[in-house]
């Protein structure tokens, strides 16, 4: 029962270590974390303002962006109409002229297919000289271990290896 009845003597020491911590905690602890809390919240503040000058050079910058493309857009839509009189100009000036060098366009990309050509034929005979020469090197890897097992491994190497 004694645990449940106050003890005067406990009672004032747990007031005077109570004080005691009060008081310690008033000279060196609450002083340093107000600092740090009006820091922090001075560097909250700054942070809102920071974005409050940024969001208004953000519409400031959206506003002269605007105004940008509407001169980009009345420049782009006169040089479409001259290059428009120009091209009709043109055509109805030139169309034999135009006619040859279609020819001329029609036969410079024949030739650049044959040369793209020739270039795809030339990197598929690469690419399977490659891989004969990475099959060999395998044949010849398994030839020292085990024949039977080299004869499975050509057969494999042949069967994957289909060019289209």
């Amino acid at each position: 029962m004694s645990l449940l009845t106050p003890n005067p003597g406990l009672i004032f020491w747990m007031l005077v270590v109570f004080l005691l911590v009060v008081f310690i905690l008033a000279k060196f602890a609450w002083k340093p974390i107000i600092k740090g809390l009006k820091d922090r919240e001075n560097e909250i503040q700054g942070a809102l303002d920071l974005a409050e000058r940024t969001r208004a050079e953000m519409m400031q910058l959206k506003s002269d962006n605007e105004k940008l493309i509407a001169e980009a857009n009345a420049v782009r839509d006169q040089i479409l109409r001259d290059a428009k009189d120009a091209a009709d100009r043109t055509i109805l000036e030139s169309k034999d002229k135009a006619a040859v060098e279609a020819q001329k366009m029609i036969e410079s990309a024949r030739e650049a297919i044959r040369n793209e050509q020739q270039v795809a034929v030339t990197k598929i005979r690469k690419e399977v000289a490659t891989l004969s020469l990475e099959i060999a090197e395998k044949v010849l890897h398994r030839e020292l271990k085990d024949k039977e097992a080299q004869e499975q491994l050509i057969a494999e190497l042949a069967s994957s290896a289909r060019l289209n």
